[in-house]
């Protein structure tokens, strides 16, 4: 019978490999990967982790310990909840990766931090309605135009609007809730970019500290806080995405976010109105807040193609 040979993609051997030798080994393992994208950020990945190991002498139990962390952060995500989105806000490398890939220049509103509390299939609205869905607290009206870059109105584009209760919490951290949606919707503006909607003043509030994440927050003796915000997500066809934060100004956290989210250009006041007669006419039982914002939307950077090697 005839005996099977084992080809390798590698043709240097990685046998009794030193540890300079190692990330030589590994990064030459890839090099039959067809993305040269791929190979490009697996081989920097690499590279530096092998060099961090090395620059703090990395020790097996601190190696497990590590293996250890983020499985826990795999185990307490959920349908509800994403640790690792938690993980990495915590860390700045959500707002490092949202500033590299979203410039904003002139007028075009600053991106900031999408957060681990969105959620798709949000119910679409009319514009003027109340997305606090019987939730009890002040009234705040919300209210903005939807913009391009020279302040053109952009209509029908969707503003996707969600934020956390009087209590600091979202709807999907109350289990009684059984998956139903509060204090988020979506509305389509009208033919002037406009959009406006009822809901109820956030507060300030801690991420999530009952899972790795606080472990790591609490071993750095960092506090959890985040200013309060209202979160938009706002999609027109032809630009790109804009996902970002309103932030209240003189909230006691605007300068020590726990994810580093805030930006100057999205601190504006929650203005406190005695009236008890809203902007849209509607008749409320006490004094509201109000909060504007003109949103302006940019174009989309090209990118430029990239070749495969085998089409050079």
């Amino acid at each position: 019978m005839k005996k099977t040979q084992v080809k390798t993609a590698s043709k240097a051997s990685t046998r009794n490999l030193s540890p300079d030798a190692v990330t030589a080994a590994v990064i030459e393992r890839m090099q039959s990967a067809r993305s040269d994208r791929f190979k490009s950020v697996m081989a920097s990945l690499v590279t530096h982790l092998h060099a961090f190991a090395k620059e703090v002498q990395l020790t097996e139990e601190e190696w497990a310990f590590a293996i250890d962390f983020l499985t826990k952060t795999g185990q307490t995500c959920s349908a509800s909840r994403q640790e690792f989105i938690l993980l990495s806000d915590t860390l700045g490398l959500s707002t490092l990766v949202t500033q590299m890939n979203h410039p904003s220049q002139g007028q075009e509103t600053e991106q900031t931090v999408l957060g681990p509390f969105h959620r798709e299939s949000t119910p679409i609205f009319p514009l003027g309605a109340d997305i606090a869905q019987g939730i009890k607290g002040k009234p705040l009206f919300i209210s903005g135009t939807v913009s391009d870059s020279r302040g053109r109105p952009i209509a029908n584009a969707r503003v996707d609007i969600w934020h956390a209760d009087p209590q600091g919490e979202y709807d999907v951290q109350k289990p009684a809730l059984g998956g139903a949606m509060q204090l988020r919707g979506v509305f389509n503006t009208d033919g002037e970019g406009r959009f406006h909607c009822w809901s109820i003043k956030p507060t300030s509030y801690p991420v999530p500290t009952d899972g790795p994440v606080g472990s790591l927050l609490k071993a750095s003796k960092r506090h959890p806080m985040r200013p309060a915000h209202v979160h938009f997500m706002i999609e027109a066809k032809g630009f790109d995405r804009l996902i970002t934060h309103v932030f209240e100004e003189g909230d006691r956290y605007i300068d020590s976010d726990a994810v580093f989210g805030v930006r100057d250009a999205l601190i504006i006041p929650f203005k406190a109105h005695r009236s008890k007669l809203g902007p849209d006419g509607r008749i409320l039982d006490r004094s509201h807040y109000r909060i504007h914002y003109d949103f302006h939307m940019r174009k989309p950077l090209s990118k430029p193609k990239r070749q495969n090697k085998a089409s050079r």
